[in-house]
C-alpha cells in the first residue's frame, strides 16, 4: 500500500496546497488557493497537508471556537486531490485535525465522499447552509435601525459579552480581507448585532453577524436585513450564509434573492450553533 504522510504547513507549502485547492474548486478568494487565508489559517489554528508519493495530496485545517472545556473544533478545510479520493487520505488528516477534540462541528459540501467520512467521526447533519446571492437595492431595510462602521476590536468585544468566545483574530482577519468592514448594528439605539462584511467581487458580502442573546425571530430577522441593506457593494450585489430555518431567509428570497449553493452543518451535538440566530462564515464559523 503507498503510505501517506502527514506534517504542519508552513509558507513553502502554499503553491502546492495551492494547486490541490483547484483541482478540488477552490480558487476563489478566501480559500486553499489564496496565501492571505493560508496565513490565517497557520496563525489561527493547525494547517495540516499530506503527502504521497513525494507530492501534496491533500490538506485539512482546523480552528478552535471558544477556550477550555466548551472550546469547538472547527473543520474549516479538508481537501483532497481528486485523482487520489477515497484512498483513506481524508480520514488520515481528520484523525490527526481531531485527535482529543469532542466537540466538533463543520460545514460539509454535498460530495457524496464528505457526509460518510464525517459521520465516521462522531458528527451529524443537522441543517443546510444557504449560500444566498442578491441585489443589495431590494433588501427591505426594517425602519428603527441604523448600521453604523465599527472596528474588528470593538465588534469582538460585543459579541465576547453576548457569547463568552473571544473572535477578535478572526474579525481582525475578515475585515483586512478585500473590502473589509466591521459594523454594529442597532435598534432605536440598542446594539443588538455586531459583524464583519468583505469579500472580493461575486465572494463580497456578510461574513459573521453576532446577535444579542435572547433576541426575537423578529430582531434576528431584522438585524440582517438591516446590516445587509447597509452594504456599499461592488455592483450592488452581496451574498450571506444563513441557516436554512434562520428567519432572515423568506425576506431576502422574496426580495428576489436566490440561493447559488449549499452547505450542510455537521457537529458532535446539535447545538453548537443556533440556525434561527447563527449567521456564520462556512470557513470558521
Amino acid at each position: 500500500m503507498t503510505e501517506t504522510s502527514l506534517h504542519n504547513a508552513n509558507p513553502s507549502d502554499f503553491a502546492a496546497i495551492a494547486k490541490v485547492a483547484v483541482a478540488a474548486g477552490q480558487d476563489e478568494e478566501w480559500a486553499g488557493a489564496d496565501p492571505a487565508y493560508l496565513r490565517y489559517l497557520l496563525a489561527r489554528g493547525r494547517l495540516l497537508v499530506a503527502v504521497r508519493d513525494g507530492a501534496v495530496a491533500g490538506y485539512g485545517a482546523a480552528i478552535r471556537v471558544g477556550d477550555g472545556p466548551a472550546a469547538v473544533s472547527m473543520l474549516c478545510d479538508l481537501f483532497i486531490d481528486p485523482r487520489v479520493h477515497g484512498g483513506g487520505i481524508g480520514r488520515a488528516l481528520l484523525t490527526e485535525l481531531w485527535r482529543d477534540e469532542p466537540r466538533r462541528m463543520t460545514f460539509s459540501s454535498l460530495h457524496a465522499l464528505a457526509l460518510p467520512l464525517y459521520t465516521r467521526f462522531g458528527v451529524d447533519a443537522w441543517w443546510p447552509l444557504l449560500y444566498l446571492a442578491g441585489q443589495l437595492p431590494a433588501v427591505p431595510a426594517p425602519g428603527g435601525w441604523a448600521v453604523t462602521p465599527s472596528t474588528p476590536a470593538q465588534v469582538a468585544a460585543a459579541e465576547l459579552r453576548w457569547t463568552g468566545t473571544d473572535r477578535r483574530a478572526d474579525h481582525q482577519a475578515w475585515a483586512a480581507r478585500p473590502h473589509g468592514q466591521s459594523a454594529c448594528v442597532y435598534r432605536d439605539g440598542e446594539l443588538m448585532a455586531a459583524g464583519t462584511a468583505a469579500g472580493h467581487g461575486g465572494e463580497y458580502g456578510l461574513v459573521h453577524l453576532a446577535v444579542l442573546p435572547g433576541a426575537s425571530d423578529a430582531a434576528a430577522r431584522d438585524a440582517v436585513l438591516a446590516a445587509l441593506a447597509s452594504l456599499d457593494a461592488p455592483a450592488g450585489r452581496a451574498r450571506v450564509c444563513l441557516p436554512a430555518p434562520h428567519p432572515a431567509v423568506r425576506p431576502l428570497l422574496a426580495a428576489g434573492w436566490r440561493y447559488q449553493d449549499m452547505d450542510l452543518f455537521m457537529s458532535s451535538e446539535p447545538g453548537l450553533l443556533d440556525p434561527l440566530r447563527a449567521v456564520p462564515s462556512p470557513a470558521s464559523a
